[in-house]
């Protein structure tokens, strides 16, 4: 609408017969649809409100971020959607209260979980003769997302570097230690003793697989910090577990755990990387073990549905607080006095790149059952299979 159109209009209703006065109410009317268009179309989200706080109009934009529809919502107070702001305040121009809206980012969880900023404008700061006020929302979730995955991404590349530096000085101590286990072995032939000798020998050998490990972790580790696409073959999750359950075997036994499974018959095998698999189980049982001090009760069950095979590990500990459920996978985060908070980061990051999920589910005092699923090969090759065309 040209500047001073409406004026020009009202200063010659007196003069204007019945077909000019149609005339110009009808180019009223096409202005005013063409406005209504532009504020539809804009994706940030508009409100207008009277002089008492109450809505009076709201564009599409708006009624999608909190969850409304003009035609119930009009005559609402602004206060029923926006909390925990004096609008009273703000439509008197109190500086004060007016200055902290002027830009100001909010939390909203109904209808969608998002951020929005938003600002008001009292119409009163732009003509004293109007009441009421605009306030002008914009989404700025995908904002914050980007800016949290460039931090993780950071702070991941930094994590990286160090643990290359760690990765290699504890390497050259381990492959030491190999050798003297090798030159050990060797020793332990000479002797005489031969029941003595059986038994320094699983000594021995126990200790090569614990080397055997931890240069596997060394190496799992780095694979995790620095994502790389998993080597993927067949494998039976219930195999893989107790191969990890046979590695923690003599830390199970010190800590008097006892161990109860359960599962089902004929559970598919899934495309795995079996060592970044058993890298999961084992943080998972040791973050479990670790939960119950001194003995417990460690239950691992499979179960299968149409797109997943679930492993479930479910242990009788200290559980997680409520309040830190949200911070397990955040890299350094952890409530161990010996933990270095990786565990369930490289957790979730291998799940991840398997396309599984994660569910937890635990009770302060009573323990926690962790749920892996791994997707299900037949379930992706049913659904790559187009149906038979009818003849």
């Amino acid at each position: 609408m040209k500047p001073g159109f409406f004026d020009k209009l009202v200063g010659h209703l007196d003069h204007l017969d019945k077909g000019s006065l149609q005339t110009y109410f009808l180019r009223l009317a096409r202005e005013k649809g063409l406005m209504e268009t532009i504020f539809q179309a804009l994706e940030e989200g508009i409100i207008v409100l009277d002089s008492e706080a109450q809505l009076s109009y709201a564009n599409r934009a708006a009624e999608s971020m909190l969850g409304f529809k003009l035609e119930h919502a009009a005559g609402d107070r602004i206060q029923k959607y926006l909390k925990d702001i004096h609008w009273d305040l703000v439509l008197d121009l109190d500086e004060e209260e007016w200055s902290q809206l002027v830009r100001r980012e909010i939390e909203i969880t109904y209808p969608q979980h998002r951020f929005v900023e938003f600002y008001v404008v009292p119409l009163t700061a732009v003509d004293e003769n109007e009441e009421g006020a605009v306030v002008i929302f914009r989404d700025v979730t995908s904002e914050r997302q980007t800016t949290a995955d460039s931090i993780e991404s950071e702070r991941l590349h930094a994590l990286s570097l160090l643990a290359a530096g760690v990765a290699h000085e504890i390497g050259n101590p381990l492959n030491s230690i190999n050798i003297h286990l090798q030159l050990l072995d060797r020793e332990i032939g000479y002797l005489e003793n031969e029941e003595a000798v059986g038994e320094l020998r699983e000594l021995v050998e126990v200790s090569r697989k614990e080397v055997a490990r931890l240069d596997t972790i060394i190496r799992q580790f780095l694979k995790a910090l620095r994502p790389s696409l998993p080597e993927r073959k067949l494998q039976k999750l219930e195999t893989l577990l107790h191969e990890t359950l046979e590695v923690m075997q003599h830390e199970m036994r010190d800590r008097r755990m006892l161990v109860e499974t359960d599962f089902a018959d004929d559970v598919p095998a899934v495309m795995v990387d079996e060592t970044q698999v058993m890298q999961v189980f084992f943080n998972v049982i040791k973050n479990a073990l670790q939960a119950m001090e001194d003995g417990g009760i460690l239950k691992l069950e499979t179960d299968v549905t149409d797109r997943f095979v679930g492993v479930v590990i479910e242990d009788n500990g200290s559980g997680i607080d409520p309040d830190k459920l949200g911070t397990i996978y955040e890299p350094y985060h952890t409530t161990k006095a010996e933990g270095n908070g990786l565990g369930m980061m490289i957790v979730q990051r291998i799940m991840r790149d398997h396309g599984g999920e994660i569910e937890i589910n635990s009770e302060p005092g009573r323990g926690t059952r962790l749920t892996l699923r791994f997707p299900r090969e037949d379930a992706r090759m049913n659904l790559l299979i187009a149906p038979e065309k009818e003849a």
